[in-house]
């Protein structure tokens, strides 16, 4: 394993991140990628912090929302990028979403943290209970594609998205 990556550590998002995550999510959301999920403006940074804590043990889950992890991968005392864990699939996850979602800040990308943030993602997933994992990008990303191949990843069809681009859906073997 490249050094780099074992200096990856993903961990829950706590009330001392706030400005390097949002940062963080100003910097992905000019690629159209939602860094922190469910922001809502105006509340106090605390509150989403507990908010994400709830949504992993399945309190306070809005309308279409499953159980997660949300997870920061930080190297070094920065946040490098970050991990949304779905314990389950929805309809939507299902068809595009999946059950791993992740993005990397553009100052840390080619530098192997997205291969590292998905390889430690499945280690969280595997003791749910999931047999396998839906990991999506889109058609035209390839360098997630190569980071979702990389890790297990076999490609079962891309389906198109209504007002979007279609999605590669792979599944990866966690047993």
């Amino acid at each position: 394993m490249d050094p780099r990556e074992s200096a990856l550590r993903l961990r829950p998002l706590t009330d001392a991140d706030r400005e390097q995550a949002l940062c963080a999510h100003e910097e992905l959301a000019a690629d159209g990628f939602e860094f922190l999920l469910d922001l809502r403006e105006g509340e106090p940074w605390e509150e989403h912090v507990r908010r994400h804590e709830g949504y992993r043990h399945g309190i306070g889950l809005p309308e279409g929302y499953v159980p997660a992890t949300f997870l920061v991968a930080e190297v070094a005392g920065e946040l490098v990028g970050r991990s949304s864990i779905r314990h389950e699939l929805n309809d939507h996850l299902r068809q595009v979403g999946g059950h791993i979602g992740y993005g990397v800040r553009p100052a840390f990308r080619r530098r192997g943290h997205a291969t590292e943030i998905l390889r430690r993602s499945l280690e969280v997933l595997r003791p749910l209970g999931v047999p396998r994992a839906l990991v999506t990008c889109d058609d035209d990303n390839t360098g997630s594609a190569t980071v979702i191949e990389r890790c297990g990843g076999r490609l079962e069809n891309v389906v198109p998205v209504a007002g979007g681009a279609p999605k590669r859906r792979y599944w990866i073997d966690l047993a």
